[in-house]
């Protein structure tokens, strides 16, 4: 039953922002008063026409219809939207051949290694080639050449007019691109511009080089003895072992500075210098290293004439790409790529592959994902990040790559276990680094990306067991850039046509899925006017915030009866919650239940309670309903069981109804058994469960795996609940876990501090569920729906400090049912 005692004024709401939203904290226990307040600013969505009784309100049609409404919308979320098929199939070539842009930067480090027959060839003349035939107009060799990435273009240019030098040819590129460097060597100097990493030092030993080679540069004595100061400056500063890895990464800007034997104790068993050909053809013009030049052959052999700055990047591109799907909510059009992919990244964890195991980013994404998709593997190959101190000791560190951190950050969320102090200690510190990065100036910003501060802000403010998916696609949609990339000593990223086709299928996805949406809510309402529940003057609807929790969560077309039913039900046990706490008298309540203990619709027809007959009635043909086409999912009748959750719900109610009426306090542990039940998820979830499409036999659904994840999911949401209203209960002399704990001998204090860390335990105990495949009887998909439910509750209990007008709530509703979202126009995607 509802602990919350918030008035019942527009006003005493607390809400939980969300773009400018607000997602209310308190549903679906008196979810929001205000919500037909809400409803009727949405006035398209809010009228609710008078339709003629039918005696199936699955089978009820909308004007204009020919075709009953429930089976029009299962019919058209069968079909895909018109451009599926294409982009599919473009976006499946990204788990077969992944497109790295070409890096002119390394390709030129690569052309300028001698053969190890004759020190007057190049090694590789083919990189030569193409540095001859793939010069822009301007001079450059890069083709963004985007004001903010100008000192990259410059260090790329010149590296490709030494290598052109180097070997006595293309004389005519050299001097354009000496003319290219000469026009933009004020940008080049200018401190506000993003330095790629090693700038300080390789930009300067380029210079050095081309003074070797006698080459004239367009710097004035000033200047470049700017440069060279700012290189002896960050040579000088302490030393670290992180700080001699980041060195050795930028060996080819030291040239003779540099121990080069010394640095080969970071060769990986690919034989590269930290995957970078540059750094690897720098050491390799310098020693003779037979691993060193197979490792050059084989990124050549893979990539063409030139080379990406890095190799090989195939497992993190591709995680990357399943991260991205994920997020943008079409992975389910990829499951069998997708599983190809996870399971290559397992193999790779388990044998220790550096690929992984030796770059921070691709070994939290890897974590997290497999870890989700309930993959076995221990947080200890974490441990290496885990201490603030030994992550900043580490090239990565080293680097300040918030990125990196981010995504350390977010895979040290995935914590399944009671005590994992790597995950811990990680989850900490990496937090607080975000939280430094993001308060700082722009100015201060300008080495992030757009979309980094983007992403940095929105994973803080919504945890993974607080977001919301379809939500969390939405944002991730709108925030994608077609030109989006990463930075290490030069610019890359992947080819933007399978970006944009990605981009493409997920707007379309996206769009349709809310089509449908619409359709729902529409039905629904007539739902609504048809049970008479708008009749009853002391409960007020809250169906679009209903539906919103479905369609924010529940949202592929196919399980459109899965969507109307969780609405259903959340509107039904609001009803029944405002009926026991408020609607209702003793006499009216003992009547409701002992008609659901009989279940018979003429027997009912004579109850003299009004109140009553419209509440069973709404109960008796909604369950009626749903658990007929629940059977035909399941193959067997499971309408038995849709009444038995509902009568326990209404005993459990009755239960807390008697403690109020009577001044009981029952122990915390009696409170917490009978609470978790009268917290009312079981009729929202059991139907829900029925319908999404795995079978569920009657020994699963009474087993213990199923119990525990609907008791954990439960009691979260109760214990969050009551410390979000327990002040006002207090008030009005109601029964709480934080009032009954304080009632202990405890301080308020630690009474939210202690229900906080059972919450946290519960949490995790409920992740493991949800992701462990070993002995699990409950298909993931029905798994899936607690850990659901258990977001949308941790979201809307989020922050219980202050109130707000009901009209933020309605962007958050428009967001996932109603309005469409726009492809990005091309100064947005210039703006990256």
């Amino acid at each position: 039953m509802s602990r919350l005692s918030a008035p019942h004024s527009t006003d005493a709401l607390a809400p939980t922002s969300f773009a400018g939203t607000s997602l209310h904290s308190v549903w679906p226990h008196r979810i929001i008063r205000s919500t037909l307040l809400v409803a009727m600013s949405l006035t398209h969505c809010t009228h609710l026409v008078h339709m003629p009784k039918t005696k199936t309100y699955w089978n009820a049609k909308l004007p204009g219809e020919s075709a009953d409404i429930g089976a029009h919308i299962v019919e058209r979320a069968k079909n895909a939207p018109v451009g599926t098929g294409k982009w599919k199939n473009e976006i499946e070539k990204l788990f077969t051949k992944i497109e790295l842009s070409v890096s002119s930067y390394d390709t030129a480090w690569v052309a300028m290694v001698p053969s190890p027959n004759s020190s007057q060839l190049p090694c590789f003349p083919q990189c030569l080639d193409w540095l001859m035939e793939n010069q822009l107009p301007d001079g450059s060799w890069v083709p963004h050449c985007h004001p903010r990435l100008i000192k990259d273009s410059a260090s790329s240019t010149l590296a490709c007019v030494l290598a052109l030098r180097k070997w006595n040819t293309g004389e005519v590129q050299v001097q354009k691109g000496l003319r290219f460097i000469e026009s933009n060597i004020g940008l080049v100097m200018d401190e506000k511009k993003h330095s790629p990493l090693g700038f300080d030092i390789i930009f300067p030993g380029l210079v050095e080089y081309a003074k070797e080679l006698g080459l004239v540069l367009p710097l004035n004595p000033a200047a470049e003895d700017a440069l060279f100061l700012k290189r002896d400056l960050e040579l000088k500063r302490s030393k670290s072992q992180g700080r001699e890895a980041y060195l050795a990464y930028v060996s080819e800007g030291l040239r003779t500075l540099q121990d080069w034997d010394a640095i080969m104790k970071y060769q990986r068993k690919n034989g590269s210098l930290f995957n970078s050909p540059s750094t690897t053809a720098a050491a390799l013009i310098h020693i003779n290293d037979a691993k060193a030049l197979a490792y050059l052959h084989s990124v050549l052999d893979a990539s063409g004439n030139a080379v990406p700055t890095t190799h090989p990047v195939e497992l993190y591109t591709q995680l990357c790409v399943v991260d991205r799907l994920e997020k943008m909510g079409i992975a389910r059009h990829f499951r069998n790529e997708i599983k190809s992919v996870l399971d290559r990244a397992y193999r790779c964890w388990l044998e220790g592959d550096e690929e992984i195991h030796l770059d921070g980013v691709t070994c939290a994404i890897a974590f997290r994902l497999l870890r989700w998709h309930g993959y076995e593997l221990s947080s200890d190959s974490l441990t290496q990040y885990s201490e603030e101190k030994i992550f900043f000791n580490s090239l990565g560190g080293h680097l300040c790559d918030a990125s990196t951190v981010l995504e350390l950050y977010q895979a040290s969320q995935i914590m399944i276990f009671p005590d994992e102090l790597a995950l811990e200690k990680l989850n900490s510190w990496s937090s607080h680094f975000l939280k430094e990065e993001l308060s700082k100036d722009e100015q201060q910003q300008r080495n992030l990306q757009k979309k980094t501060i983007q992403e940095v802000d929105s994973v803080l403010k919504f945890p993974y067991y607080a977001n919301l998916q379809r939500l969390e696609n939405r944002r991730y949609i709108e925030t994608s850039s077609l030109d989006d990339f990463r930075i290490l000593k030069t610019v890359y990223r992947l080819q933007s046509s399978r970006k944009r086709d990605m981009l493409n299928l997920a707007i379309e996805d996206f769009n349709f899925c809310q089509s449908i949406h619409h359709q729902e809510l529409k039905y629904l309402e007539r739902w609504v006017k048809e049970t008479r529940l708008d009749q009853l003057q002391f409960a007020l609807q809250k169906l679009s915030y209903c539906f919103f929790s479905a369609a924010a969560t529940l949202f592929p077309p196919r399980v459109s009866d899965a969507r109307i039913a969780w609405t259903q039900n959340s509107i039904l046990t609001t009803v029944v919650d405002d009926f026991f706490d408020l609607g209702g008298s003793r006499e009216e309540m003992i009547n409701l239940i002992e008609l659901v203990e009989k279940w018979d619709g003429n027997l009912a027809k004579s109850c003299s309670f009004e109140k009553v007959k419209i509440i069973f009635f709404a109960l008796y043909n909604s369950i009626n309903e749903i658990g007929l086409k629940a059977s035909t999912f399941q193959g067997r009748s499971v309408i038995h069981h849709l009444v038995e959750i509902w009568l326990s719900l209404l005993k459990s109610m009755m239960r807390e109804a008697d403690w109020v009426k009577n001044k009981s306090i029952p122990t915390m542990e009696v409170y917490l058994d009978n609470g978790y039940v009268s917290f009312a998820l079981g009729p929202i979830i059991l139907p829900t469960l029925y319908l999404i499409g795995p079978k569920l036999s009657e020994e699963i659904i009474r087993g213990p795996e199923y119990h525990m994840l609907f008791k954990l999911t439960s009691t979260c949401g109760r214990l969050l609940n009551d410390i979000n209203g327990y002040k006002g209960e207090l008030m009005e002399g109601k029964l709480n876990s934080v009032t009954l704990h304080i009632g202990h001998g405890g301080s308020e204090e630690e009474a939210v501090r202690y229900l906080r860390s059972m919450i946290e335990r519960d949490r995790r105990e409920l992740l493991r569920l949800v992701v462990q495949r070993e002995g699990s009887t409950v298909a993931r998909a029905c798994k899936d729906l607690f850990w659901n439910m258990s977001k949308i509750l941790h979201l809307f209990y989020m922050r219980n400090d202050g109130f707000s007008s009901s009209t933020e709530m309605v962007g958050a509703v428009e967001a996932v049912i109603y309005e469409p979202i726009c492809p990005p126009s091309s100064a947005e995607i210039l703006e990256e």
